[in-house]
């Protein structure tokens, strides 16, 4: 709606200059929490996105690990500066090394578990938390706090059921009973 004043036309206000904020249907279910941390800009990240890929990673966490919510940022993030390697090709591939299996996925969540000391799991150096990044990497370790350990328990019991499944399917190849 535009309203005529004198000679021009001008367009209401929606927001003051500075008000601007993303609609909550935007927000990715981080609704009513706003993550407050200081970052700053890297050589090969800005603030914003640093802010992008912290939110990749709780919406990560707090639905549960999907793969619909492991985005190309986040894993790009990962590999790049969380000490991660790229042998695991792509996206899909790194997802399935540590997402599929119980016993990968608590591995993998051991790294950003405050609880411990939250050493890479692959090289077993604590350097991922120190740099240019250390800024990005803290926060997903403060962030992953009240997530981990849900998910560190339901991966164990996703070990577990592979396990005995595991186990029923050998008794049975030679003809044993359980």
């Amino acid at each position: 709606m535009r309203k005529r004043l004198g000679t021009r036309t001008q367009r209401p206000k929606r927001f003051e200059k500075g008000s601007w904020r993303v609609p909550a249907r935007l927000r990715h279910g981080c609704v009513g929490k706003r993550m407050q941390y200081q970052f700053s800009d890297g050589e090969f990240m800005s603030v914003r996105e640093k802010e992008l890929v912290l939110r990749a990673w709780v919406r990560f966490l707090k639905h549960g690990l999907r793969f619909a919510d492991f985005t190309k940022r986040l894993y790009d993030h990962l590999i790049l500066h969380c000490s991660f390697i790229i042998a695991h090709y792509n996206r899909g591939g790194f997802y399935r090394t540590y997402f599929e299996s119980g016993t990968e996925t608590a591995r993998f969540l051991y790294q950003f578990d405050k609880r411990g000391e939250c050493r890479s799991v692959e090289y077993g150096g604590t350097w991922w938390l120190q740099g240019e990044y250390a800024d990005l990497n803290r926060a997903m370790v403060e962030e992953a706090g009240s997530h981990i350990p849900a998910l560190i328990e339901s991966a164990r019991a996703s070990e577990r059921e592979t396990d005995l499944a595991e186990a029923k399917r050998l008794l049975a190849k030679h003809g044993l009973q359980p």
